[in-house]
């Protein structure tokens, strides 16, 4: 089986671009939501994402985005995929896909078995999912908030595409998160911080070990 493959969202110096991929993460992930305190400008992306070595796909981060904003990401910042982590309709996933040319992740929160139903409606047009915690009622940002939902929820799930487990994720459960659902993705932010956007190198380090390390439920 192979390894588990790791995303680090939210990076915002080169210094946490290095420690991503010295540690072995997959994914460096970028974060363009101004109330977000790991928001990054265009041109501070562009020099992160340059920074990056071969084979650390980078991914940026969006919610809601017009096509104005999208296209003013794309035209700075060299991203390998869109990650979208709004309220983004199928339709609108499948508008983004077509207008950028790029692979895209959605994002699904859940809290309830009645959230599952939209994993296999938006996994017919995204190319990637991405299943996070559904975030509380008012709550300022739609993920990124270090909460974990019931992992039994997903135990065993089966997805027309790749899939990524997020929602409060850190070193210490990451192992007995991918254990419970069968997980072979998974996505850390906060988990990995010494302080809100910016990263501990020895916690992602001990984070991806933990995740690479760790032995997957089979799928039914």
């Amino acid at each position: 089986m192979s390894e588990v493959r790791v995303k680090i969202c939210g990076l915002t110096r080169e210094a946490d671009v290095a420690a991503a991929a010295a540690a072995g993460a997959a994914y460096a992930g970028f974060v363009f939501f101004a109330r977000s305190p790991r928001n990054v400008a265009p041109e501070v992306a562009r020099d992160l994402a340059l920074a990056a070595p071969p084979g650390l796909a980078k991914v940026g981060l969006m919610v809601d985005p017009a096509d104005a904003a999208l296209d003013a990401v794309l035209a700075a910042v060299p991203l390998d995929m869109v990650q979208l982590h709004g309220r983004e309709t199928p339709e609108r996933v499948a508008e983004i896909r077509a207008r950028t040319g790029l692979p895209v992740m959605k994002a699904v929160g859940v809290a309830a078995s009645d959230d599952l139903g939209a994993i296999a409606a938006q996994a017919r047009v995204a190319d990637q999912i991405l299943i996070d915690a559904k975030a509380p009622a008012g709550a300022a940002l739609p993920g990124g908030n270090g909460l974990a939902f019931d992992w039994r929820l997903i135990a065993g799930l089966r997805v027309a595409v790749p899939w990524m487990l997020a929602g409060g994720l850190t070193p210490g459960t990451v192992a007995r998160a991918v254990a419970m659902t069968g997980a072979r993705q998974v996505d850390v932010s906060s988990g990995v911080e010494a302080a809100p956007g910016l990263k501990d190198p020895e916690r992602i380090a001990a984070f991806v070990r933990a995740a690479r390390t760790a032995e997957a439920a089979p799928t039914l």
